[in-house]
């Protein structure tokens, strides 16, 4: 091409690189952009100023973009978009990247970079980011002409919302999105190399029907593939169907209704004592969009011990028999198996034997007498365990929750039931901490009118305090409900049982006045420190729609999340309170 017409923009009909960005955002309907700018953007920057189709979000930190666009993602089944500039706009957005590639979040980042000419000369704020991002994403792309650009984001869109879903990067030399070129956007996208399959194999199927039909203590594992498949109708057809005990992941709750009497609870290491027993003694295990990670199964080894059956559905041919060598693998879309095999359930007949079905839910009801989420409520210090039950309350068990990481996380997940998908936001892969608050952003950008809370420990809302000022630019009205132990807790509870009680670094000695520090950002504080206090300060934060509400509930702090199975431990060897330390 001539780069003298492409810089100068001479030939008609051509618009620039930058131009282009902004068109293909637009025809694949973004309607939201969290980003931040910089030199190597600066030209999409202007671009975006001059169009009308999309809402840009100027966030405050480049991590906080990608968080924000990972959680609109989340919540409402749609690829996020973030724009960050070149060298230490792109490492900052590594972070968001990583979890949202752990936990198969649809996204595309859009980085500037150098001008071409430079790469590799360690040009100001020049980084490998191909390099650099290559492990943390589904893919990425370096844009070397203007003509292959449109083409480019297409196969992002394309790579990043198919399949496996995943964040995409590309990354454009800001001399790319200078340069001009006629503007033609694919309709459809060819790729060679990508064909994910979405049709589950007929014969497996029919074979995983088949085991289930003879199996006598059935379980049903999901998790975060129900949700991202959209797939949460099929699998509570499937559950009610088979009349079968079924758990929730931590990234699968919403999957099936928690207001079932076959939903179990969340399984693993904070799971509960009839979710991890059933797991373990089932005789046919249907793994539907789940992983069996160290953190739902255990020890491996011990998981095994105890012989079953296991059914594997996932899109992912390389997550099946990963870490654990299951029967019939299905690979394919979740929501279309599932379909396929509700339609071969309904061909094949009822069980054939209820007798036995009978006798498995009665030692379930065993289990379930343990009553293992149970803790000691107080009239002197705030419970976080009753600040969590008393949120689903005054929010009648409707909210959309996002959670930063730690003890908070977990006992969001125990305490408030949700009935429906995409309800809960969290980092479950990577356990990334600072995510709550931009987590509560996105969500909320994607559903204006929804009731909207961040549950967070004084520690991870540090990471991303300053996101406090994009609220109020924003008019955003999240609830932040802070559990504040005055600890690093998960770190303080994982010292008091494994390190023989030697908190270090784990208190935090010096912490900002909250209520103040919100107000500062021009936003509404609030100290709660009696238990008495909880429901009516929770009912007049969640009153006032129009203001985002800062909730710092001084809670116990030797309080510890419960149950618990150690590291290396297996599912049937869970601490179900200090007791059994």
């Amino acid at each position: 091409m001539n780069n003298e017409a492409s810089a100068h923009g001479s030939a008609s009909g051509q618009i620039t690189g930058a131009e282009i960005v902004v068109r293909c955002l637009a025809e694949e309907g973004v309607k939201h952009v969290f980003g931040y700018p910089g030199g190597a953007v600066l030209y999409i920057y202007d671009a975006i100023f001059n169009q009308d189709k999309f809402q840009h979000v100027l966030v405050r930190h480049e991590q906080a973009a990608v968080h924000a666009a990972d959680a609109y993602s989340r919540s409402s089944n749609t690829v996020g978009v973030a724009i960050v500039t070149s060298g230490p706009g792109v490492t900052n957005a590594v972070t968001g990247l990583s979890t949202a590639y752990m936990d198969s979040i649809p996204m595309v980042v859009i980085s500037g970079q150098v001008p071409s000419h430079a790469i590799g000369q360690d040009a100001f704020q020049e980084c490998d980011t191909v390099g650099i991002t290559r492990p943390v994403v589904k893919h990425n792309f370096l844009v070397k002409d203007v003509r292959e650009l449109a083409t480019t984001i297409k196969k992002a869109f394309f790579i990043a919302r198919t399949g496996r879903p995943g964040p995409v990067l590309v990354d454009i030399p800001k001399d790319i999105s200078m340069h001009k070129c006629a503007y033609d956007y694919p309709r459809e996208i060819e790729m060679r190399s990508y064909k994910p399959v979405d049709k589950g194999h007929a014969g497996q199927i029919r074979k995983a029907v088949q085991l289930l039909q003879q199996a006598e203590r059935p379980m049903i594992y999901a998790g975060g593939g129900v949700i991202l498949a959209n797939a949460s109708p099929e699998l509570n057809r499937l559950v009610d169907k088979l009349g079968a005990p079924v758990t929730n992941t931590l990234m699968g709750l919403g999957g099936s209704r928690s207001s079932s009497e076959h939903f179990l609870g969340m399984p693993g290491m904070h799971g509960t004592y009839e979710a991890n027993m059933a797991m373990q003694h089932c005789d046919v295990l249907i793994a539907i969009g789940a992983r069996f990670d160290d953190r739902v199964i255990g020890n491996p080894k011990h998981f095994a011990s105890h012989p079953r059956k296991i059914i594997h559905i996932d899109i992912d041919p390389s997550s099946i028999s990963k870490r654990v060598k299951v029967d019939i693998p299905i690979v394919g879309n979740v929501k279309d198996v599932l379909t396929e095999f509700l339609a071969q359930l309904d061909t094949a007949g009822v069980r054939a034997n209820p007798d036995a079905l009978r006798g498995w839910w009665k030692q379930i009801e065993e289990w379930r007498g343990r009553d293992c989420l149970k803790y000691e409520d107080s009239s002197v210090v705030i419970k976080p365990q009753s600040v969590v039950e008393q949120l689903w309350k005054v929010t009648k068990g409707d909210a959309f929750i996002t959670s930063d990481v730690g003890q908070h996380q977990m006992w969001a997940a125990q305490y408030y039931p949700f009935d429906k998908p995409r309800r809960w936001i969290n980092s479950g892969g990577l356990g990334t901490m600072g995510v709550g608050l931009p987590y509560a952003m996105g969500v909320q950008m994607a559903n204006p009118d929804a009731t909207v809370a961040c549950v967070t420990g004084e520690g991870s809302i540090q990471m991303c305090i300053q996101e406090l000022a994009t609220c109020k630019q924003y008019h955003l009205t999240p609830k932040i409900i802070l559990l504040n132990n005055r600890f690093l807790g998960m770190v303080r509870q994982w010292q008091q049982i494994d390190y023989g009680s030697r908190y270090s670094e784990s208190y935090m000695d010096s912490l900002p006045d909250f209520e103040k520090l919100a107000e500062a950002y021009g936003h509404v504080g609030m100290r709660i420190e009696k238990p008495g206090d909880v429901e009516g300060a929770l009912a007049d934060a969640f009153a006032m729609k129009d203001r985002l509400v800062f909730m710092n509930f001084i809670t116990d702090q030797s309080e510890n999340v419960w149950p618990m199975v150690k590291a290396g431990k297996g599912l049937s060897e869970m601490l179900l309170g200090s007791e059994d330390l």
